[in-house]
């Protein structure tokens, strides 16, 4: 493994595990952490965001550019994670295991079609 990729992977984890517990701290009423979990989600966005350029500096890569096509792809992106959650809610929350499996699948198919909007297919 190279160095850069140790270390974005660990940044990564950090990241996005900062970033998970501020959202339930801030979602969950029963924890009674709003503010808290703002902050904590916030952190966790940042550091993401700090993850993406220590990587690309140690990669020596440009970040991508801000175009209509990759603007469209994480606005993609970001429908497909929510059809996904969305089908997790159904299954756990609602009780909606059919529903919610299907809506999950649709989800997950969704974001396995991203790599071939970013990659191409040769």
């Amino acid at each position: 493994m190279k160095k850069s990729s140790f270390v974005a992977l660990i940044m990564g984890t950090v990241s996005g595990v900062l970033f998970s517990l501020g959202m339930c701290m801030a979602l969950l009423p029963e924890w009674d952490a709003f503010t808290e979990g703002v902050v904590f989600g916030g952190i966790g966005l940042v550091l993401g965001l700090i993850t993406l350029l220590v990587w690309a500096k140690m990669e020596g890569k440009s970040l991508p550019k801000f175009s209509g096509k990759n603007v469209l792809r994480g606005l993609y992106a970001t429908v497909a994670v929510l059809v996904f959650g969305a089908g997790m809610c159904l299954c756990l929350v609602w009780g909606q295991i059919v529903y919610g499996t299907l809506v999950g699948l649709l989800g997950m198919v969704m974001l396995i079609s991203l790599i071939p909007m970013y990659k191409g297919i040769h």
